[in-house]
């Protein structure tokens, strides 16, 4: 058996650009990424200061923690789910990681969205899975359906499933969910869903698989809503019936997460009313980006239902979506994603722009892009 190849994540070769720009002194406006500008939430960074004094922290996993995830999904979706399914991680990769690990045989089959975030195909490869990428462009909304994974013969062995999405923010409906779950039931289809931007919705509540598929897991992660990237926390969620199998993986690969932030994350669960003043302003922020962003002559884009994304099509000025972004950061100082990373077959025409910064930022981002763009589109013609 070789060694799997892995594509690069381009998005952080271009963010490694960008700090060596702000280094020489350039104005750098960080869209790469998703990745808040806000901080963690003030009573939690509190905790964190008083723990510092208090506790050893050696190898642990808080059972406070665990309790409260479980109660989230209760109050959240109705949904029971025990302490003892959940598993606490160094964020949302290490948990993507070890679900994969507790389902799959070497060289089975995944299938998931194109685009999609770069990572779920790279990951796969690199433990010797097959992903199986299903093409699903505007007219699906850049989103799964039951009908194209039933479309797959033979069905593979598992699907990832991400709602809201990372590149596009999209949204899978309640019916499509229900569909997707009632035929990976049937097929023996196992589901992993990345459920990482839940909270981040301008289209109302999300859906949880749990609602629908009680022996899904679930990735999430205190980064994106709770504004916790740089703390490394998150959680999997595992059935009954692969608590067995996520303890021996746990217990011999990945430990546990930093106690200092399982400490900070309790008390960040319970800080709803500042966090929420982030989701509205990232929905200032994309109404902002849909206000503006016809200007710059970018006007076919995936619904960002939810994350902090605009995927937007750029074909009419490009072939080259890492050329393009690689010259708007050293003529500009605004950092984008290319496509590539997200759809490496038609990727080579779009980019993902970040809107997870400070609106102040966001506004300066635009007032440097709009000239660059018009001259864009006179090179183009």
């Amino acid at each position: 058996m070789t060694v799997p190849r892995i594509d690069p994540f381009h998005a952080v070769t271009l963010s490694t650009l960008a700090h060596r720009l702000a280094a020489e002194g350039r104005d750098i406006v960080h869209m790469e990424f998703g990745q808040p500008s806000t901080g963690a939430p003030k009573a939690a960074i509190a905790t964190a200061h008083r723990v510092l004094d208090s506790d050893s922290m050696g190898y642990w996993e808080s059972p406070p923690l665990k309790a409260r995830i479980a109660r989230h999904y209760q109050e959240t979706y109705g949904v029971t789910v025990t302490p003892e399914q959940i598993w606490l991680t160094c964020g949302a990769s290490p948990a993507f990681v070890m679900a994969l690990l507790c389902c799959f045989p070497v060289g089975a089959r995944v299938a998931l969205a194109r685009p999609g975030y770069v990572a779920y195909r790279n990951t796969l490869r690199a433990l010797h899975l097959e992903p199986v990428e299903i093409p699903c462009g505007p007219d699906a909304r850049f989103q799964l359906s039951a009908a194209a994974l039933a479309a797959l013969d033979p069905p593979p062995a598992g699907v990832i499933l991400a709602s809201p999405a990372n590149p596009t923010g999209t949204v899978l409906s309640a019916g499509e969910m229900q569909a997707i779950t009632a035929l990976c039931r049937a097929r023996g289809i196992r589901i992993i869903s990345d459920e990482i931007y839940h909270g981040l919705s301008y289209v109302g509540p999300v859906r949880s698989v749990l609602q629908d598929e009680p022996e899904a897991l679930v990735v999430n992660s205190f980064s994106k809503y709770f504004s916790m990237a740089g703390w490394r926390l998150g959680w999997l969620v595992v059935p009954p019936a692969l608590i067995d199998a996520a303890q021996t993986r746990v217990g011999n690969m990945f430990l546990t997460p930093p106690s200092l932030s399982q400490h900070a994350g309790l008390v960040a669960f319970d800080c709803r009313e500042e966090l929420e003043g982030h989701v509205r302003m990232y929905r200032r922020n994309r109404d902002l980006m849909l206000e503006r962003l016809p200007a710059l002559g970018v006007s076919r884009i995936a619904p960002p239902d939810g994350a902090f994304y605009i995927y937007a099509d750029i074909g009419h000025l490009t072939q080259d979506s890492l050329a393009f972004c690689t010259r708007l950061l050293t003529e500009t100082g605004v950092a984008t994603a290319p496509g590539l990373d997200f759809d490496p077959v038609e990727g080579n025409r779009f980019m993902r722009f970040s809107f997870a910064v400070s609106t102040d930022r966001l506004e300066e981002a635009l007032a440097r892009m709009t000239p660059w763009f018009a001259r864009a589109h006179e090179d183009a013609r």
